[in-house]
């Protein structure tokens, strides 16, 4: 008899750490299945971030860098371009990249930096009790936000996919939710495409994972799968928002502006310096610059 479900061998045989019914396991899953079916697990780099997605220290079966609260896609920009070679990644919540590591995603995506990130939105911070996000939705509680979240004061709920794929560089852009078996292929599907874009030097791309967290929600599993089918996914609407097979090298190289080579700025010099020099001309033959006619006048 064949066996058709194991343990993925880039996963260490160890309990799961997460909470009963999270649906990081699922995540932390799947990326494993698509790092053995691709064969690139002696490659991989992952850039561990600060969150729920540190417990990946006792899960993940695969060199690990660990990088300061929300700065993951900024050392994994640094890990790729000293190691080209390597497949890098990042997986990270939305406190740690919505939140204080806006920056570093937004100016990794801008680039078109040749790195995958996946990014677990379960609209809270989890690891430090529950308090709001950026993602946090319109009438959430959270612990600081005890009465529901409210736009006035705080804002709208911040839609990641949405803001990378403004950007030209980015060659994937994907929302997949976890919370059906339909969802998780899915997902799956886009992880995938995501590690062969790296693969294939094709540049950034981002694939944002919908998730629960039924600790710091204050429900039952089933309960936070109901909340994420009525109330998450009508907000961040599951999609692909970008899919380019272009590399971005290929395509920015369009994008250059000419100065015509180096006779054309040396004319721009000299066509810059020539007001001054018929202004110099033009004293001389009035009978010296403007500071020999002030001591002419005192």
């Amino acid at each position: 008899m064949s066996t058709l479900y194991k343990r993925p061998v880039s996963i260490q045989p160890n309990a799961s750490s997460y909470c009963s019914g999270c649906l990081h396991s699922t995540a932390t899953r799947i990326i494993a299945e698509v790092i053995d079916e691709l064969g690139i697990r002696e490659r991989i780099i992952h850039v561990l971030p600060v969150g729920c997605s540190t417990q990946g220290l006792t899960t993940w079966d695969l060199d690990i860098i660990a990088s300061a609260h929300g700065r993951a896609p900024a050392v994994a920009t640094g890990i790729k371009r000293c190691r080209p070679d390597n497949i890098v990644f990042c997986y990270q919540g939305d406190g740690d990249l919505a939140s204080i590591g806006l920056s570093e995603i937004l100016c990794a995506a801008n680039r078109g930096e040749n790195i995958t990130v996946i990014f677990a939105n379960n609209s809270i911070f989890g690891m430090t009790g529950g308090q709001m996000a950026p993602t946090t939705l319109i009438g959430q509680k959270a612990t600081t936000a005890i009465y529901g979240r409210e736009a006035l004061g705080t804002g709208m709920p911040v839609r990641m996919c949405e803001l990378i794929r403004e950007f030209d560089a980015p060659r994937l852009v994907a929302r997949c939710t976890l919370r059906t078996p339909q969802g998780i292929r899915k997902a799956r599907e886009e992880i995938k495409k995501g590690f062969l874009n790296q693969i294939e030097g094709r540049g950034f791309s981002f694939i944002e994972l919908l998730t629960n967290c039924p600790t710091t929600w204050h429900m039952s599993p089933v309960q936070s799968l109901e909340f994420m089918e009525k109330q998450t996914e009508k907000y961040f609407v599951p999609g692909v928002f970008a899919d380019k097979d272009e590399p971005f090298a290929d395509y920015s190289a369009g994008y250059g502006v000419s100065f015509g080579g180096a006779d054309s700025r040396t004319q721009g010099r000299n066509q810059d310096a020539s007001p001054s020099t018929e202004k110099s001309a033009d004293n001389k033959a009035r009978g010296g610059d403007a500071r020999g006619e002030k001591e002419v006048a005192r």
